[in-house]
């Protein structure tokens, strides 16, 4: 049989086209089965050991006071000026109220640390001595006060603080004693502190016993009174 020129070139131009065809997709390879033995081998391997971090922390912010506990030389030509923590303050106040028939005069030693910036823990001594037409009463306080100092600038600051303690007064015995007080700082010279307030103290007494009840006595003191301290 013969075969003709076309039909041969037809046959290899089939053959030239297919043989790639079939190599490639005999070639091919199988997603899946690698993806599979992929999955197997991570199971087979060990977890990684773990490990810890010993980085140090950063201290958070505290209102700690310095490890020296009380700084000194605040003031000006210092490098720590009033309301900073460490400071300590020395000095006290006293005051004068006059009225028709009624004067008070009292006088208070005291002493302040800063345990942190603007926050003032002092300890009040006071004395005071109450005139009347018909008689006269001496009271004596021991408090201890938190106070706030709000800076306005350099050299006047602002401040709030709240005494409590105990009090004498004569013939009414021993008793509780709340003492608010406010006023303003304002910074003399190197290193003294001018501080003009207004205070109000309410103080308990021994109870008096009546027939059918029992009362306790309450004495109130309102004075404006002018301080001078020195910071340490």
């Amino acid at each position: 049989m013969s075969i003709s020129k076309n039909m041969i070139a037809a046959i290899s131009m089939v053959g030239f086209l297919g043989l790639p065809t079939v190599a490639l997709a005999q070639t091919e390879p199988d997603t899946d089965v690698e993806e599979q033995a992929s999955e197997e081998q991570q199971a087979a391997e060990p977890l990684p050991t773990p490990q810890g971090d010993d980085d140090p922390a950063p201290p958070v912010a505290m209102p700690n006071p310095p490890p020296e506990g009380i700084v000194k030389q605040a003031g000006v030509g210092g490098v720590t000026g009033y309301g900073r923590a460490g400071v300590l303050e020395l000095g006290g106040f006293a005051g004068l109220t006059a009225a028709s028939g009624h004067t008070n005069a009292n006088i208070s030693p005291t002493i302040g640390w800063f345990f942190a910036d603007n926050m003032q823990l002092s300890g009040i001594l006071g004395l005071s001595v109450v005139r009347t037409e018909e008689d006269s009463n001496t009271l004596v306080s021991a408090l201890v006060e938190p106070s706030y100092h709000l800076p306005f600038n350099r050299a006047t600051f602002g401040f709030l603080g709240l005494g409590l303690g105990a009090a004498y007064a004569e013939g009414q015995g021993v008793g509780f004693a709340i003492a608010p007080r406010i006023g303003a700082n304002f910074m003399v010279g190197r290193s003294g502190i001018l501080t003009p307030s207004l205070s109000y103290q309410y103080t308990t007494h021994e109870a008096v016993e009546m027939a059918d009840a029992s009362y306790v006595a309450v004495s109130t003191r309102l004075a404006a009174n002018i301080g001078y301290t020195v910071m340490w």
